[in-house]
């Protein structure tokens, strides 16, 4: 495009590919609508199943190892509070090359530097969800944490109520419920709107971020959305009866949590969850509503994603977490381009990939790395994209740490977890993860394989799990299976 495009990403929390057109799960009409003029991505994943590292890929084009968010970068026991030294954004490079950036929402990519110091105008910061609490006390610590334990804990002696998740010493828990204002993200969006309502188009190109925080669990939403979705229609995955036995413990404790609930109640809580994304769509239809008013909407791209999935009831377990399983990873992704293509792409792809497209529709030319690629060619029709025979992930866990790196292709999953048991799926006969094949012999020499990938990819993007010393090195195989030794 000869024009530089403004640009519009809409980006919610937790949100499952399922819950896209076409799939069938949920009640979407704006989404529905938008696929008309849109490319929707049916194979989009992210590098990690939580916020802070899936959202730092997503604006620096990079896997965790290189831009240095590993976890909740606001909690007390946080390994990383930011970015690492030299990272740069693509919000940065749009700002210095003349367009005029908006944000609103959610941050959650540092908690030491806000959207402001990466180049954007800051039109609402939903501190309280955002990411943002920059304070020296924040880098040790965070022993104010310790003040939710002074009021409102549950009463494990009574009753357990509906949707709600027992812990003795904890504060109550419920896994879902209503809210007629979910998170602000009501606020998120009126905010955005009121921006989009006094832009001037004549003062050049602009990119507006707006960051909801749903359909994040706990899954409280207004009433109207639930009544779209009848109580008696709503059936679990078909994966959802897991036991985990031949899986990590980690997994199977986890689950532990949410088998207090009955069916009935996990049934009630996809309910809550897919009303959610409901929500989300009626507020990604405001926003729409407005370009169109302002007679925007055909000069702009405009993305909608979201950061991770939700296991949504898979394998018995809700939110996110170190279970690998592809539900975590799995997003929605959807592209409308001025002039651009529409329908359904089934490409693999990363958030990592969303920068250098970015930078490439804007005419910017990165001079810092980037591990994603640009997605133009799909967009336009124009060039080739390279294969993608692999995925990778990285997680080291948020706070509860375990070391834990995947590999897959269209038929292996191997999932290594340095405080477990590792996982090996035939993802072509066992879509649903269910039988996990790393202790047979008999795969071995796939796993060896997959091991040679995962190296590979360590080594290129600057993973740092290389430490030989016998009480961490568990791999099965080490990296020197990619240095011409042992082969």
């Amino acid at each position: 495009m000869e024009k530089r495009p403004n640009i519009l990403i809409f980006m919610t929390d937790h949100q499952r590919r399922e819950t896209m057109p076409g799939y069938g799960w949920c009640h979407a009409p704006n989404l529905t609508a938008f696929a008309k003029d849109s490319i929707q991505f049916d194979n989009a994943v992210c590098t990690a199943p939580h916020c802070c590292p899936s959202r730092a890929s997503f604006f620096t084009g990079l896997y965790p190892s290189d831009h240095g968010v590993w976890n909740n970068v606001v909690v007390g026991n946080t390994l990383s509070r930011g970015l690492a030294a030299g990272v740069r954004t693509w919000s940065e490079d749009l700002k210095d090359s003349g367009y005029r950036m908006f944000f609103s929402g959610k941050w959650h990519v540092s908690a030491e530097e806000s959207p402001a110091e990466r180049g954007f105008t800051v039109l609402y910061d939903n501190r309280k969800y955002s990411g943002f609490h920059r304070s020296d006390a924040d880098r040790v610590p965070d022993t104010h944490e310790w003040e939710r334990y002074e009021k409102g804990l549950c009463d494990v002696s009574a009753p357990r109520r509906p949707g709600e998740i027992k812990r003795e010493g904890y504060p109550e828990y419920f896994l879902y419920g209503k809210n007629e204002q979910p998170f602000n993200d009501q606020l998120t969006v009126d905010a955005a709107v009121r921006q989009l309502n006094r832009l001037d188009k004549g003062e050049g190109p602009w990119c507006m971020y707006v960051g909801t925080l749903g359909p994040h669990d706990p899954y409280c939403v207004p009433q109207k959305f639930l009544d779209m979705y009848d109580p008696e229609s709503i059936c679990l995955p078909e994966n959802f009866h897991d036991d985990m036995q031949d899986k990590p413990a980690l997994y199977r404790r986890t689950q532990r949590r949410y088998a207090q609930l009955t069916e009935k109640e996990q049934r009630e809580a996809l309910r809550h969850y897919l009303a959610f994304c409901s929500y989300e769509d009626a507020l990604f239809g405001q926003v729409l509503d407005a370009l169109r008013q302002n007679g925007l909407y055909d000069d702009t791209v405009i993305l909608y994603l979201s950061d991770h999935g939700d296991y949504a009831g898979a394998h018995g377990l809700w939110a996110k977490g170190l279970p690998c399983f592809r539900e975590a990873y799995d997003v929605p992704l959807m592209v409308h381009m001025p002039g651009g293509r529409a329908g359904r792409n089934s490409y693999p792809v990363c958030l990592t990939d969303i920068a250098p497209t970015i930078l490439e529709m804007c005419g910017i030319s990165a001079e810092h790395r980037m591990q994603g690629v640009s997605l133009m060619p799909l967009l336009t029709g124009i060039g080739v994209m390279p294969e993608r025979p692999y995925r990778f992930t990285q997680s080291n866990g948020n706070e509860l740490y375990g070391i834990q790196r995947a590999v897959y292709s269209n038929k292996w999953k191997y999932v290594f977890n340095g405080f477990d048991d590792d996982e090996l799926y035939d993802l072509e006969n066992d879509p649903g993860e269910l039988h996990n094949l790393a202790q047979d012999p008999q795969y071995a020499g796939v796993i060896r394989m997959l091991w040679r990938e995962l190296w590979m990819f360590a080594r290129e993007n600057h993973d740092t799990i290389l430490n030989p010393y016998i009480m961490t090195a568990l791999a099965p195989y080490g990296p020197g299976i990619i240095c011409g030794k042992n082969d």
